[in-house]
């Protein structure tokens, strides 16, 4: 029987960022899933844990998913610096 291992490849404190390393991950082909708390999103907490929210891949995927990931923060903080 195959693995089914998820592995945690990104994580933040709220869902819109963790929702467009998802996109850019299945953008690749990679599958993703977001992993959090509801009652943080229901209630709109982000303290205490309750607005983690991470992002996982198969095991298989990871490496190519961290990749992506190390990509797409580089590409925002040269974009932020860029406008400063």
């Amino acid at each position: 029987m195959r693995d089914h291992k998820l592995v945690t490849v990104y994580h933040s404190q709220g869902m819109l960022a963790a929702q467009v390393v998802k996109a850019k991950l299945e953008s690749a082909g990679v599958p993703a899933l977001l992993k959090y708390e509801a009652v943080g999103q229901i209630l709109g907490l982000t303290v205490d844990g309750l607005g983690l929210v991470e992002v996982l891949v198969p095991a298989q995927w990871a490496d190519e998913a961290r990749a992506l990931v190390d990509e797409q923060e580089s590409t925002l903080i040269v974009d932020g610096e860029d406008e400063a």
